[in-house]
Protein backbone atom coordinates (compact mmCIF):
# COMPACT_ATOMS: atom_id res chain seq x y z
CA UNK A 1 0.00 0.00 0.00
CA UNK A 2 1.11 3.49 -1.34
CA UNK A 3 0.59 6.13 1.31
CA UNK A 4 -0.79 9.10 0.51
CA UNK A 5 0.76 12.73 -0.66
CA UNK A 6 0.14 14.91 2.39
CA UNK A 7 0.28 18.18 1.21
CA UNK A 8 -0.26 21.76 2.68
CA UNK A 9 -0.41 25.27 2.44
CA UNK A 10 3.37 25.52 1.26
CA UNK A 11 2.84 23.00 -1.51
CA UNK A 12 -0.25 24.83 -2.32
CA UNK A 13 1.40 28.01 -3.19
CA UNK A 14 4.23 26.98 -4.49
CA UNK A 15 2.99 24.24 -7.04
CA UNK A 16 -0.50 25.18 -7.92
CA UNK A 17 -0.42 27.33 -10.45
CA UNK A 18 -3.70 29.25 -11.58
CA UNK A 19 -3.59 27.69 -14.82
CA UNK A 20 -3.78 24.51 -13.33
CA UNK A 21 -6.61 25.30 -10.82
CA UNK A 22 -8.83 26.92 -13.62
CA UNK A 23 -8.09 24.00 -16.05
CA UNK A 24 -9.11 21.82 -13.08
CA UNK A 25 -12.09 23.62 -12.36
CA UNK A 26 -13.95 23.75 -15.57
CA UNK A 27 -12.95 20.17 -16.44
CA UNK A 28 -14.96 19.19 -13.39
CA UNK A 29 -17.83 21.78 -14.56
CA UNK A 30 -18.00 20.44 -18.04
CA UNK A 31 -17.67 16.88 -16.61
CA UNK A 32 -20.85 17.67 -14.05
CA UNK A 33 -23.18 18.80 -17.46
CA UNK A 34 -22.09 15.11 -18.73
CA UNK A 35 -23.56 13.15 -15.98
CA UNK A 36 -19.65 12.40 -15.09
CA UNK A 37 -19.33 14.40 -11.77
CA UNK A 38 -21.55 13.03 -8.36
CA UNK A 39 -21.76 16.13 -6.97
CA UNK A 40 -24.60 16.35 -4.15
CA UNK A 41 -25.31 19.76 -2.01
CA UNK A 42 -23.02 19.79 1.14
CA UNK A 43 -23.90 17.98 4.06
CA UNK A 44 -24.25 20.24 7.14
CA UNK A 45 -23.07 17.85 10.47
CA UNK A 46 -23.98 19.67 13.93
CA UNK A 47 -21.99 18.88 16.60
CA UNK A 48 -22.43 19.54 20.46
CA UNK A 49 -20.37 23.09 20.00
CA UNK A 50 -19.49 22.77 16.49
CA UNK A 51 -21.12 22.18 12.74
CA UNK A 52 -18.50 20.33 10.20
CA UNK A 53 -19.82 20.86 6.87
CA UNK A 54 -18.87 18.44 4.16
CA UNK A 55 -18.84 18.53 0.23
CA UNK A 56 -18.20 15.67 -1.57
CA UNK A 57 -17.90 14.46 -5.36
CA UNK A 58 -17.06 11.56 -7.63
CA UNK A 59 -15.24 12.06 -11.01
CA UNK A 60 -16.55 9.21 -13.10
CA UNK A 61 -14.05 9.32 -16.23
CA UNK A 62 -11.25 10.63 -13.83
CA UNK A 63 -11.56 7.77 -11.05
CA UNK A 64 -11.20 10.02 -8.68
CA UNK A 65 -13.61 10.49 -5.56
CA UNK A 66 -13.45 12.50 -1.94
CA UNK A 67 -14.65 14.85 -0.16
CA UNK A 68 -13.47 18.85 1.87
CA UNK A 69 -14.38 18.95 5.74
CA UNK A 70 -14.10 22.50 7.41
CA UNK A 71 -15.80 24.07 10.64
CA UNK A 72 -18.76 26.17 9.22
CA UNK A 73 -17.74 28.37 12.27
CA UNK A 74 -14.26 28.80 11.41
CA UNK A 75 -13.42 28.53 7.91
CA UNK A 76 -9.05 28.94 7.82
CA UNK A 77 -8.40 25.48 7.67
CA UNK A 78 -9.91 22.74 5.78
CA UNK A 79 -9.31 19.12 4.90
CA UNK A 80 -9.44 17.60 1.41
CA UNK A 81 -9.06 13.47 0.37
CA UNK A 82 -8.36 11.87 -2.77
CA UNK A 83 -9.23 8.60 -3.48
CA UNK A 84 -8.59 6.35 -6.68
CA UNK A 85 -11.87 4.48 -7.42
CA UNK A 86 -9.93 1.69 -8.79
CA UNK A 87 -7.73 0.85 -5.71
CA UNK A 88 -9.94 2.29 -3.24
CA UNK A 89 -6.41 3.80 -1.76
CA UNK A 90 -6.57 6.91 -0.60
CA UNK A 91 -4.03 9.12 -3.01
CA UNK A 92 -3.69 12.58 -1.14
CA UNK A 93 -4.68 14.68 1.73
CA UNK A 94 -4.45 18.30 1.54
CA UNK A 95 -5.25 20.49 4.56
CA UNK A 96 -4.72 24.41 5.36
CA UNK A 97 -6.34 27.34 4.57
CA UNK A 98 -5.04 27.46 1.03
CA UNK A 99 -6.76 25.44 -1.27
CA UNK A 100 -10.48 26.35 -0.88
CA UNK A 101 -10.08 29.79 -1.28
CA UNK A 102 -8.27 29.21 -4.52
CA UNK A 103 -11.10 26.89 -5.52
CA UNK A 104 -13.81 29.00 -5.69
CA UNK A 105 -11.03 31.48 -7.51
CA UNK A 106 -10.73 29.39 -10.17
CA UNK A 107 -15.05 28.92 -10.78
CA UNK A 108 -15.03 32.27 -10.81
CA UNK A 109 -12.05 32.91 -13.15
CA UNK A 110 -13.87 30.40 -15.57
CA UNK A 111 -17.48 32.22 -15.09
CA UNK A 112 -15.55 35.72 -16.25
CA UNK A 113 -14.30 34.04 -19.02
CA UNK A 114 -17.50 32.20 -20.21
CA UNK A 115 -19.62 35.18 -19.65
CA UNK A 116 -17.87 38.67 -19.45
CA UNK A 117 -17.18 41.06 -22.58
CA UNK A 118 -14.18 39.47 -25.13
CA UNK A 119 -12.70 43.31 -24.87
CA UNK A 120 -13.12 42.87 -21.12
CA UNK A 121 -10.03 45.13 -19.23
CA UNK A 122 -10.97 46.77 -16.26
CA UNK A 123 -12.00 45.13 -13.19
CA UNK A 124 -13.78 46.35 -10.04
CA UNK A 125 -13.02 44.58 -7.20
CA UNK A 126 -15.43 45.10 -3.88
CA UNK A 127 -13.27 42.79 -1.05
CA UNK A 128 -9.92 42.72 -0.05
CA UNK A 129 -9.94 39.32 1.93
CA UNK A 130 -8.86 35.93 1.04
CA UNK A 131 -11.47 35.44 -1.51
CA UNK A 132 -10.95 38.51 -2.90
CA UNK A 133 -7.25 37.94 -3.74
CA UNK A 134 -7.88 34.46 -5.08
CA UNK A 135 -10.60 36.08 -7.45
CA UNK A 136 -7.54 37.86 -8.82
CA UNK A 137 -4.96 35.19 -8.79
CA UNK A 138 -7.12 32.90 -10.76
CA UNK A 139 -7.41 35.60 -13.65
CA UNK A 140 -4.19 36.20 -13.56
CA UNK A 141 -3.15 33.62 -15.81
CA UNK A 142 -5.70 34.22 -18.68
CA UNK A 143 -7.32 36.93 -21.19
CA UNK A 144 -7.48 39.56 -18.35
CA UNK A 145 -3.90 39.26 -17.24
CA UNK A 146 -3.09 42.65 -18.55
CA UNK A 147 -6.31 44.16 -16.86
CA UNK A 148 -6.73 47.44 -15.22
CA UNK A 149 -8.33 46.82 -11.39
CA UNK A 150 -9.74 49.26 -9.14
CA UNK A 151 -10.21 47.79 -5.19
CA UNK A 152 -12.17 49.15 -2.97
CA UNK A 153 -12.31 47.93 0.85
CA UNK A 154 -13.78 49.28 3.71
CA UNK A 155 -10.40 49.64 5.33
CA UNK A 156 -8.15 52.40 2.81
CA UNK A 157 -4.35 51.04 4.33
CA UNK A 158 -6.21 47.55 3.96
CA UNK A 159 -6.90 48.16 0.14
CA UNK A 160 -3.69 49.65 -0.41
CA UNK A 161 -1.65 46.87 1.14
CA UNK A 162 -3.60 44.78 -1.22
CA UNK A 163 -3.52 46.59 -4.14
CA UNK A 164 0.36 46.49 -3.86
CA UNK A 165 0.47 42.92 -3.69
CA UNK A 166 -1.67 42.36 -6.71
CA UNK A 167 1.03 44.38 -8.52
CA UNK A 168 4.05 43.08 -6.95
CA UNK A 169 2.80 39.10 -7.11
CA UNK A 170 0.67 38.83 -9.94
CA UNK A 171 1.86 41.36 -12.11
CA UNK A 172 -1.50 43.28 -12.09
CA UNK A 173 -2.13 46.98 -13.32
CA UNK A 174 -4.16 47.61 -9.21
CA UNK A 175 -4.97 50.97 -7.66
CA UNK A 176 -7.07 51.37 -4.88
CA UNK A 177 -11.16 53.08 -5.73
CA UNK A 178 -12.05 56.01 -3.62
CA UNK A 179 -15.38 54.21 -3.31
CA UNK A 180 -17.19 51.36 -4.35
CA UNK A 181 -19.02 53.21 -6.81
CA UNK A 182 -15.54 54.35 -8.55
CA UNK A 183 -14.60 50.78 -7.97
CA UNK A 184 -18.03 50.12 -10.10
CA UNK A 185 -17.91 52.38 -12.67
CA UNK A 186 -17.09 51.72 -16.36
CA UNK A 187 -15.93 48.32 -15.63
CA UNK A 188 -16.58 45.37 -17.56
CA UNK A 189 -16.05 42.73 -14.87
CA UNK A 190 -17.02 43.31 -11.08
CA UNK A 191 -16.55 41.01 -8.69
CA UNK A 192 -18.17 41.03 -4.81
CA UNK A 193 -15.95 39.38 -2.49
CA UNK A 194 -17.34 40.39 0.94
CA UNK A 195 -19.20 39.37 4.22
CA UNK A 196 -21.74 42.17 4.22
CA UNK A 197 -25.14 41.51 5.15
CA UNK A 198 -26.12 44.45 3.00
CA UNK A 199 -25.46 45.67 -0.24
CA UNK A 200 -22.56 47.73 -1.00
CA UNK A 201 -23.66 49.01 -4.33
CA UNK A 202 -26.43 50.02 -6.31
CA UNK A 203 -28.22 48.30 -8.98
CA UNK A 204 -27.77 51.55 -11.20
CA UNK A 205 -24.03 51.16 -10.80
CA UNK A 206 -23.42 48.53 -13.07
CA UNK A 207 -23.32 49.36 -16.65
CA UNK A 208 -24.86 47.64 -19.79
CA UNK A 209 -21.95 45.15 -21.29
CA UNK A 210 -21.32 44.32 -17.16
CA UNK A 211 -20.47 41.16 -16.19
CA UNK A 212 -20.94 40.28 -12.04
CA UNK A 213 -19.85 37.60 -9.93
CA UNK A 214 -21.17 37.88 -6.27
CA UNK A 215 -19.36 35.56 -4.34
CA UNK A 216 -20.84 36.70 -0.33
CA UNK A 217 -24.04 36.30 1.53
CA UNK A 218 -26.85 35.68 -1.18
CA UNK A 219 -30.42 35.18 1.32
CA UNK A 220 -33.24 37.70 1.53
CA UNK A 221 -31.88 38.74 4.69
CA UNK A 222 -28.14 39.08 4.30
CA UNK A 223 -27.18 39.94 0.45
CA UNK A 224 -23.86 42.04 -0.54
CA UNK A 225 -25.82 42.88 -3.88
CA UNK A 226 -28.89 44.39 -3.96
CA UNK A 227 -31.98 42.00 -5.69
CA UNK A 228 -32.41 44.51 -8.30
CA UNK A 229 -29.44 43.71 -10.27
CA UNK A 230 -31.43 39.82 -11.16
CA UNK A 231 -33.87 41.48 -12.78
CA UNK A 232 -31.48 44.15 -15.21
CA UNK A 233 -28.99 40.85 -15.85
CA UNK A 234 -29.85 38.99 -19.27
CA UNK A 235 -28.89 35.69 -17.65
CA UNK A 236 -28.16 34.35 -14.65
CA UNK A 237 -25.47 31.49 -13.82
CA UNK A 238 -24.23 29.82 -11.23
CA UNK A 239 -22.10 26.50 -10.56
CA UNK A 240 -24.09 24.36 -8.87
CA UNK A 241 -28.03 24.64 -9.42
CA UNK A 242 -28.60 22.02 -6.38
CA UNK A 243 -26.37 24.21 -4.23
CA UNK A 244 -28.75 27.24 -4.88
CA UNK A 245 -31.47 25.23 -4.55
CA UNK A 246 -30.35 24.43 -1.03
CA UNK A 247 -31.82 27.77 0.42
CA UNK A 248 -35.18 26.84 -0.90
CA UNK A 249 -37.14 30.67 -0.76
CA UNK A 250 -34.50 31.77 1.22
CA UNK A 251 -32.17 32.23 -2.12
CA UNK A 252 -31.31 36.34 -3.23
CA UNK A 253 -32.54 35.91 -6.72
CA UNK A 254 -35.79 33.82 -5.58
CA UNK A 255 -37.35 31.49 -7.99
CA UNK A 256 -35.59 33.09 -10.96
CA UNK A 257 -34.09 30.72 -13.42
CA UNK A 258 -30.14 30.26 -13.46
CA UNK A 259 -28.85 28.24 -16.06
CA UNK A 260 -25.48 26.08 -14.70
CA UNK A 261 -22.13 27.27 -15.49
CA UNK A 262 -20.86 23.55 -17.01
CA UNK A 263 -23.80 23.95 -19.51
CA UNK A 264 -23.22 27.72 -20.88
CA UNK A 265 -19.57 25.82 -21.24
CA UNK A 266 -20.93 23.00 -22.93
CA UNK A 267 -23.10 25.36 -25.03
CA UNK A 268 -26.04 23.50 -24.04
CA UNK A 269 -27.16 26.81 -22.29
CA UNK A 270 -27.31 30.57 -23.68
CA UNK A 271 -24.48 33.16 -21.64
CA UNK A 272 -24.10 36.54 -23.15
CA UNK A 273 -25.49 37.58 -26.51
CA UNK A 274 -24.07 40.94 -26.75
CA UNK A 275 -22.15 43.85 -25.80
CA UNK A 276 -25.34 45.11 -23.86
CA UNK A 277 -26.02 42.74 -21.48
CA UNK A 278 -25.32 42.40 -18.24
CA UNK A 279 -24.26 38.75 -16.72
CA UNK A 280 -24.66 37.46 -13.27
CA UNK A 281 -23.01 34.64 -11.56
CA UNK A 282 -23.82 33.61 -7.97
CA UNK A 283 -20.92 31.54 -7.03
CA UNK A 284 -22.44 28.72 -4.21
CA UNK A 285 -19.87 26.03 -4.73
CA UNK A 286 -20.13 23.41 -6.43
CA UNK A 287 -18.94 20.31 -5.11
CA UNK A 288 -16.08 18.03 -6.38
CA UNK A 289 -14.48 20.97 -7.99
CA UNK A 290 -12.08 20.80 -4.67
CA UNK A 291 -11.53 17.29 -5.55
CA UNK A 292 -10.23 18.11 -8.90
CA UNK A 293 -7.82 20.73 -7.66
CA UNK A 294 -6.52 18.57 -5.29
CA UNK A 295 -6.01 16.31 -7.66
CA UNK A 296 -4.01 18.61 -10.48
CA UNK A 297 -2.14 20.00 -6.72
CA UNK A 298 -1.16 15.99 -6.27
CA UNK A 299 -0.04 15.35 -9.78
CA UNK A 300 2.27 18.56 -9.97
CA UNK A 301 3.92 17.64 -6.61
CA UNK A 302 4.36 13.45 -7.78
CA UNK A 303 4.61 10.50 -5.95
CA UNK A 304 5.37 10.56 -2.50
CA UNK A 305 9.74 9.58 -2.00
CA UNK A 306 10.55 6.44 -0.16
CA UNK A 307 12.25 8.69 2.27
CA UNK A 308 8.37 10.77 3.07
CA UNK A 309 6.60 7.36 3.81
CA UNK A 310 9.29 6.02 6.37
CA UNK A 311 10.42 3.66 4.62
CA UNK A 312 13.46 1.11 6.39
Amino acid sequence: MTAPLLLGDPEVRARLTPADAVAAVRHALLAHHAGQLSAPPRVRAPLASRELVFTVGELSADGLYGFRAYDAGHHGTQLVAVWERASGELAAVVHGAELGPRRTGAIGAVAVEALARRDASRIGLIGTGPQAWTQLWALSAGPLRRAEVAVFGRRTERAERFAARARDELGLSARVAGSAREAVAGREVVIVATDSATPVLEADWVAPGTHLSTLGPKSTTRYEIPPELAARATVLVTDSRAQAGRYGADHLLGPAPMAELGAVLAGAAPGRTGDEDITLFSSVGLAGTEVAVAAALAAACGPPRTEDLGAG
